[in-house]
């Protein structure tokens, strides 16, 4: 069994990235709601985000979606994120809100639209640099709605041939996270529709090529932690983006919905100690806090993680073998639902306290008096919100 000392000093490796648009308004399809309060750039995004750092102690860094956070000066944000107490870390292109990209972007059929956004890929590549990022994070919404509206094949190679140009620009020390998404926009065909798609792009590229798992983007019932271990043991998966999902890319607080499946990841992602900084596995969240106050959703959201990776922690991994080993299928099944039902909020009350915080960051959060004060300062301007 593993010792407390032990989990508290392996719980202390796990740093998890809060993204920007946490910290703007969201909503649906149908509406954009509006809250107090609510960053208006990305200087106040940086702000908001350090107070998730501060009260949770492992949120180190805040990703930025770019032209949503860009600003005159990149160098100058990296500043502010440092003096706030925290760094920038993976930038998110954009290109999939213009018109041009009505019919895909990397993946058009129209030269003029793939030059663009391959531009636009190299920019944030350039943004990275400047802000100190060693991580581009890549999602495409490109596919087609009806069969035969264009050549899957073509699709595919032109894909191909934005990414490697892009890989080639990048530095030595930056790697490339390929996201995929089963569906939507596209509902006939998406260019990156699972993890093998991904996967396959990234072995044509290189080792700094990998691929971005985003726990919303699979079809119901889809065993996500048996494709995790698959990508770590060829060393392949890149990082995540954390969230819920009840129907389909919902973008809820991570383990909301099912905090069993989130457990289940954790649990591959700790047996091959992948849960460590050092280990390059990014650990991100993507959420759209629509109804609830964006900060608060963040660390709860963190939280969650820490609470999932705890438990995963406290699995016998020697019982968990023996019965393995033996074909005890209800004994080895018990010994990971002990850890699961094991109550760790003690545990991780310990581990803030000896981090020098409050046992209860969401309490000590509401009484800091942070979200008054950017309720008055911040009542004037646009808020920041999906596009902006």
């Amino acid at each position: 069994m593993t010792s407390p000392d032990s989990i508290l000093g392996e719980l202390r490796q796990l740093m998890i990235e809060t993204p920007s648009w946490a910290y703007g308004n969201s909503g649906t399809r149908f509406k954009v709601f509006s809250q107090p309060g609510v960053a208006r750039n990305a200087y106040e995004k940086i702000d908001d985000a350090a107070q998730v750092h501060h009260f949770t102690g492992v949120a180190p860094s805040i990703a930025l979606h770019i032209p949503w956070d860009k600003v005159d000066d990149f160098s100058d944000l990296a500043r502010h994120a440092k003096e706030a107490g925290i760094t920038i870390g993976a930038i998110n292109p954009n290109v999939f809100q213009e018109d041009d990209y009505k019919l895909g972007s990397v993946c058009n059929p129209d030269p003029r639209v793939r030059r663009r956004a391959v531009d636009h890929l190299l920019e944030c590549v350039a943004i990275a640099e400047e802000t100190g990022s060693t991580l581009l994070s890549l999602w495409f919404a490109d596919g087609i709605n009806y069969p035969g509206q264009d050549d899957l094949r073509s699709r595919q190679e032109r894909l191909g041939e934005a990414l490697a140009e892009v890989y080639a620009a990048m530095p030595a020390n930056m790697r490339m996270l390929v996201e995929y998404k089963f569906f939507e926009p596209a509902f006939y065909a998406t260019d990156i529709p699972d993890w093998g798609t991904s996967l396959l792009h990234c072995l044509a590229l290189g080792e700094r090529a990998q691929v971005l798992v985003d726990t919303g983007h699979h079809a119901p019932g889809t065993n996500i932690e048996f494709l995790v271990s698959n990508l770590l043991r060829v060393g392949r998966l890149g990082g995540f983006h954390f969230n819920s999902r009840f129907y389909a890319d919902d973008d809820l607080i991570v383990g909301a919905a099912d905090p069993f499946q989130l457990f289940r990841i954790m649990n591959e992602i700790v047996a091959m100690g992948a849960h460590r900084a050092t280990s390059g596995v990014a650990f991100m969240l993507d959420q759209c806090h629509n109804l609830e106050p964006k900060i608060p959703g963040e660390i709860r959201s963190v939280m969650n993680v820490q609470e999932a990776t705890a438990k995963a922690l406290l699995v016998d991994r020697d019982a968990l073998r023996e019965a393995q080993l033996n074909g005890d299928v209800l004994g080895a099944h018990e010994v990971l639902m002990d850890a699961f039902n094991t109550d760790v909020r003690p545990l991780l009350g310990q581990l803030r306290e000896s981090m020098g915080l409050d046992p209860q960051p969401l309490a000590a959060y509401a009484r800091s008096g942070y979200a008054e004060k950017i309720v008055a300062d911040r009542a004037t301007g646009t808020a920041a919100g999906w596009g902006a």
